[in-house]
Formats: structure tokens, C-alpha cells, sequence
């Protein structure tokens, strides 16, 4: 198996990267899938920080073309490669998967964080710049994307209001990004995209003024990017 992994991987991230072409354009869950309709949700980053999506399916495609042409058999980039493919196979599926159930995307984009972090983890540093760093920036994304779909469900079920749901989703986002930067000094690249999405929901919730979420939104950015220059070196 672990001869065609090399193969797999560059395949589902090239059919990960045009997924978006058979779907409606997707920009964010439609609010009408909600009993309580999310329209403008405190939770979501601007609109902006969504484009950091074309980095990231070019990159996945680079890194794993390398991988294919130069390191198929390489054993520095054999233990990432099978927990890659399971995150980006289900990736394949989830804006389909968006489109249709908010409760069923998110059970599927914590799958993809989940195999996304196992991926990340088991990167090395021999060739950082193809291994890692598409993977870390990926994993990144994840962790906002999923810790939004979970203040989404919150108040898009009426559990609670649009700022405590997205109060809830930012402290998730932040206990999670801060363990695995902390424990993965070597791969910046994640807590920058973390901090890149942080920054976007500061910028949603900056008019009209949205305090609570600003505040700790900004608080996130000010910890993620103390915690990357403590460790930076590690």
C-alpha cells in the first residue's frame, strides 16, 4: 500500500482542490438550514479569510506532486502520507456535505482536523517547505473551521445566543490551537493561520462593534502569536 500512498495522496488532494467546482458557490452554511437562521453569525471570520482556501489547495497539490515525483519511497515522507489521505478524501466531500446538513458537515470536518492533525504530527523536517508547511496551514484552517461549525450549531439550534455560541467556538478554537502550537513549535505555519482566522473575526465583529468577541478574538491573536515567538527555535 504504502507504494501507491504517494499516488493516492496528490489524488484526492487534486480532487479535495476542485470539489468546490461541483457544488453551488458555497459562502458559508445557508442560514435557512438552521432553526434559528445564522445570518451574519458572530462566529464566522470575514469574508476575506476564506481566500487563504486557494493557498492551501495549491499548496496540498505542490507538496504532494513533489512527494510523488521526487520522494515517493522516502521513509521521512512515508508516516504522514495514510492519516493525509483520510483528511483530504473526506474533504472531497464536505461542501456537498455542507450544503445539505450543518449537523453532518460538522461530525465531518472535525474527521478531517482530526486526520489532519495525525498528518501534521507526523511530518518531518526533510523537505519543511512541501512536507509541513502545506499541512500545517491546512490543519490550521481546520482547527477555526470546525471550532465555527460548533458555535454555529449553538445558536443555530437556539442552545444559546449568537455571542455566547461564538464566545463557546472561539475558546474551543483557542484551547486547541494553543496545545498543538505549543507542542509542535517546529510548524509556525499552524498557529499563523489561526492567527490569520482570529484576525478575521475580530474584523467581522469590529462594526458594529461586538465586544465580547472582538475582545477575546483579539486576546487570541496576542497569546497564539506570544506563544510562536516564545517557542520560536524549539
Amino acid at each position: 500500500m504504502k507504494h501507491v500512498m504517494p499516488f493516492l495522496v496528490l489524488l484526492v488532494a487534486v480532487t479535495f482542490a476542485v470539489s468546490p467546482f461541483f457544488v453551488t458557490s458555497f459562502a458559508g452554511f445557508d442560514p435557512a438550514l438552521f432553526p434559528v437562521p445564522q445570518d451574519d453569525p458572530p462566529v464566522q471570520p470575514a469574508g476575506y479569510a476564506f481566500s487563504i482556501w486557494g493557498l492551501i489547495y495549491a499548496w496540498l497539490i505542490i507538496g504532494a506532486g513533489f512527494g510523488l515525483w521526487k520522494r515517493a519511497q522516502d521513509p521521512a515522507w512515508q508516516p504522514m502520507r495514510p492519516a493525509l489521505f483520510v483528511s483530504l478524501g473526506l474533504g472531497t466531500f464536505w461542501l456537498a456535505m455542507a450544503e445539505r446538513t450543518p449537523i453532518g458537515a460538522t461530525v465531518l470536518i472535525w474527521a478531517m482536523l482530526v486526520a489532519a492533525l495525525v498528518a501534521l504530527w507526523r511530518t518531518t523536517r526533510a523537505d519543511r517547505w512541501l512536507q509541513q508547511a502545506p499541512v500545517a496551514i491546512y490543519a490550521g484552517w481546520l482547527t477555526a473551521a470546525s471550532s465555527v461549525s460548533i458555535g454555529l450549531l449553538l445558536a443555530g439550534w437556539g442552545w444559546t445566543g449568537a455571542t455566547p455560541a461564538a464566545l463557546v467556538a472561539l475558546v474551543v478554537a483557542l484551547a486547541l490551537a494553543l496545545n498543538v502550537q505549543a507542542r509542535l513549535p517546529r510548524a509556525p505555519e499552524y498557529g499563523l493561520t489561526v492567527i490569520w482566522a482570529l484576525v478575521a473575526v475580530v474584523v467581522q465583529n469590529a462594526a458594529p462593534l461586538n465586544a465580547p468577541v472582538a475582545g477575546l478574538a483579539a486576546l487570541g491573536v496576542v497569546l497564539m502569536a506570544g506563544l510562536l515567538v516564545w517557542r520560536r527555535g524549539a
